[in-house]
């Protein structure tokens, strides 16, 4: 026997939830590495994912009737589940990572997970066995990706199979054992479309945009985390035309770009030695050596900012690119700030003269209380005043109050004044109604 304190199941009801509960953590535990040792790896490699998985499901089935454990039926389904998972997946994981409708895994220490759906936050029932357990998918996850997490390197950003993003901390930095979070990989990326159906954006507001695009506007996208600012930027780089070259420079990899000439540039971190690091900014001076037509920044967060300015200014229009900020005036800020980041000795008024040359649109993104992520402002750079640079918003989301059931009551608005990049558009024959739709 595995597991010799396991209750009968027809008088659990003595048995508290929570011992019986770590009774089958045990069990599970004891389980899997009945599994590791009995399975053939040479034989199981041949095999495809699902054939493996069925082949490992009866290996635990046969052990179980073997012993003779004292289980349910319903109890057994669940833990050959969870061993298979064990030993093919990321354990307790999987059912939340098989679950679409999940957009971010957030798991505080080994007994607390939350996930976010539709923009808001649940609690789950999901746990680890302990913090060894939680380190162990941990590392799991990096290892696929050739990266290493410990006391040495504390922090990692990685990828999953799929493409989502992964960024795990573990002590000393994290004090009460490690921390995970996930932030889903959609298959089928948002499209415009979607933008409307989820009222994130109005018609007329997506109109300007996709002319904005096409005209070969220099755009920035600014929001806070989990905004929509990389969803955003997905949907507008659609409307690139696909006779154009498009690099696009990310930490880690999350645009879907679907024209045929795209280029994809990730950063490197440094390796064991302290050395190998490739960063965004070496990332940008490389790309201008490799005649694109528009570079797509995933977001920039460093002195990158002034390599991607100058880019904009030396004939590389159209670039995408967003930052984290609070306002469209705080993001022309934020930029200002990265730029005195990259150790240039540049006055406050040069540096504003540089981004008012550089930038045409500020989109502002935000996630609102009922958990949309809407496009709150969207304001064209007119020039400078003196230092300071002048912006008009041209359209914008304004909201009126909070229904009964939660929802955010507004509407979108276009201001009167009329953005002055639909007259480039024109003389570059960007076709385009007379009148908004």
């Amino acid at each position: 026997m595995l597991l010799n304190n396991l209750g009968n199941p027809e008088t659990d009801k003595k048995v508290p939830h929570s011992q019986r509960q770590n009774e089958l953590q045990d069990f599970k535990s004891k389980l899997h590495q009945e599994v590791i040792n009995k399975i053939d790896v040479d034989l199981l490699v041949k095999f495809d994912s699902d054939t493996a998985r069925r082949e490992v499901s009866k290996i635990i089935w046969d052990l179980m009737d073997e012993n003779s454990f004292p289980l349910s039926a319903a109890e057994k389904k669940q833990i050959i589940e969870e061993v298979v998972n064990e030993t093919f997946g990321l354990g307790p994981l999987e059912p939340l990572l098989q679950d679409r409708s999940i957009d971010d895994i957030l798991v505080n220490n080994f007994n607390t997970v939350y996930i976010e759906r539709k923009g808001k936050l649940h609690s789950t029932d999901v746990r680890f066995k302990d913090n060894s357990h939680l380190r162990h998918i941990i590392n799991r996850i990096v290892a696929r990706i050739g990266r290493r997490i410990d006391e040495a390197s504390p922090m990692v950003d990685a990828r999953l199979p799929d493409g989502s993003r992964v960024n795990a901390i573990i002590p000393p930095l994290s004090l009460d054992g490690p921390a995970l979070c996930i932030r889903r990989f959609k298959e089928v990326p948002l499209t415009a479309n979607d933008l409307l159906t989820y009222g994130s954006i109005s018609p007329e507001m997506l109109f300007l945009l996709q002319v904005a695009v096409r005209a070969k506007m220099n755009v920035l996208i600014a929001g806070g985390t989990g905004s929509g600012k990389t969803t955003l930027l997905n949907v507008l780089s659609a409307y690139i035309p696909e006779n154009e070259r498009i690099i696009t420079i990310e930490d880690a990899a999350e645009l879907q770009l679907r024209q045929p000439h795209v280029i994809r540039l990730e950063t490197r971190p440094a390796n064991m030695e302290g050395k190998g690091l490739v960063a965004q900014r070496d990332l940008v001076k490389n790309s201008l050596r490799m005649r694109p037509d528009r570079i797509v920044v995933g977001e920039v967060r460093g002195a990158e900012a002034l390599d991607m300015l100058q880019a904009m200014n030396t004939g590389h229009d159209g670039s995408l690119t967003t930052v984290h900020a609070n306002s469209p005036r705080d993001a022309l800020s934020r930029v200002e700030t990265m730029i005195l980041m990259s150790n240039a000795n540049m006055a406050a008024g040069v540096i504003n003269r540089q981004v008012a040359s550089a930038l045409n649109l500020v989109i502002y993104a935000r996630r609102f209380s009922d958990g949309v992520r809407r496009v709150e402002s969207i304001s064209e750079i007119t020039g400078m005043e003196g230092s300071v640079i002048t912006m008009q918003e041209i359209a914008s989301f304004s909201q009126k109050g909070i229904s009964s059931d939660g929802k955010c009551l507004g509407n979108f608005e276009l201001r009167a004044v009329k953005p002055k990049f639909l007259e480039r558009a024109k003389s570059l024959g960007v076709a385009f109604p007379k009148t908004l739709p």
